[in-house]
């Protein structure tokens, strides 16, 4: 198999979520580091538009949200699981919650201007600024909320999060799941990244033990890989076809009349909404499959999954 490629950076909390389940399923890795903010010309040669943080590259391979990352990551080494078989609904269910509506709650919480402050610390205050404009371009879809509401949201979601840390080692039983992963990330931003505003987790004494135990699950082996050279290495593999790669889902589920072959944008929902246009050459119950051509990476696939994200044709 072709080394695992995460393309990140060190402050992404999305980032964090699949640096802990590499670690976690003990998967060796490469680590490209890429911008934090817009001009991303690497990461954009290889997905065709999209620019959220993570991105997973094998070979010519592209795989985009860590909602799809962590099906592959179960595909590639199955034990230990991400979706053990009694919880498997509820677990994926729970993550997408996490995901979505408990990490905007705890990052409009965290970059409060106190947390903005402490991450911006030192840096010119253009950093700043470019960082702010950059979040806002990425937003356009996106209700935002306001410092007040998300702080008292937030502290509602540890306290239930609290009540299940209080029954086990974990959120669903003695071992981590998907949902744990989904859970920790805004709260290891919280911790790590703003630890003057870490007080708000003082309340639930139990979420902080559960977040020792996540965190102490590491982020396993990783060697640097400069990111033009990932893209080189992209130029030099052949993308699997659809059914032999790393989705292991084929069949077409047709829910927009868009045939394959079709020219076809995908674009994210609400957050980061540049589009991905190429090839419609895979359409399952779980994921999108384009093919692109770039003039730097040659033919990759660039994957996403059906939750989360508009198909439409070109």
């Amino acid at each position: 198999m072709n080394d695992l490629i995460l393309h990140h950076y060190h402050r992404s909390p999305f980032s964090e979520k699949l640096r802990l389940v590499l670690g976690y399923k003990k998967l060796p890795w490469k680590s490209v580091l890429i911008p934090a903010i817009m001009p991303k010309p690497d990461l954009v040669a290889l997905t065709g538009g999209y620019r959220r943080t993570p991105v997973l590259q094998v070979g010519a391979d592209i795989y985009c949200d860590t909602a799809l990352i962590c099906d592959v990551l179960e595909h590639v080494r199955p034990e230990p699981t991400l979706y053990p078989h009694h919880l498997k609904g509820v677990c994926r269910i729970f993550a997408q919650w996490a995901d979505s509506t408990l990490f905007w709650a705890a990052m409009g919480y965290n970059l409060q201007p106190k947390g903005a402050a402490h991450v911006f610390a030192g840096a010119p205050p253009e950093a700043a600024k470019a960082f702010g404009e950059d979040r806002k371009a990425m937003s356009a879809n996106l209700v935002r909320l306001r410092p007040g509401d998300a702080t008292s949201a937030y502290r509602s979601y540890l306290r239930r999060i609290a009540n299940m840390a209080d029954e086990h080692d974990f959120l669903f039983g003695m071992e981590p799941c998907v949902a744990d992963f989904a859970a920790y990330h805004g709260i290891w931003y919280t911790r790590q990244q703003v630890p003057p505003l870490a007080d708000i987790l003082n309340a639930t004494p139990s979420v902080i033990e559960w977040a020792q135990r996540v965190a102490a699950i590491g982020h396993g082996a990783s060697t640097h890989l400069a990111s033009d050279d990932a893209v080189a290495l992209a130029k030099a593999a052949e993308p699997a076809p659809p059914g032999s790669n790393l989705l292991i889902d084929s069949a077409f589920q047709d829910d927009h009349g868009i045939p394959l072959g079709s020219r076809v944008t995908i674009t994210p929902e609400t957050f980061g909404v540049e589009p991905t246009e190429g090839e419609l050459i895979a359409a399952t119950r779980t994921h999108y499959s384009l093919r692109r051509e770039d003039a730097r990476a040659g033919a990759v696939h660039v994957h996403f999954p059906r939750i989360g994200y508009v198909l439409r044709a070109a």
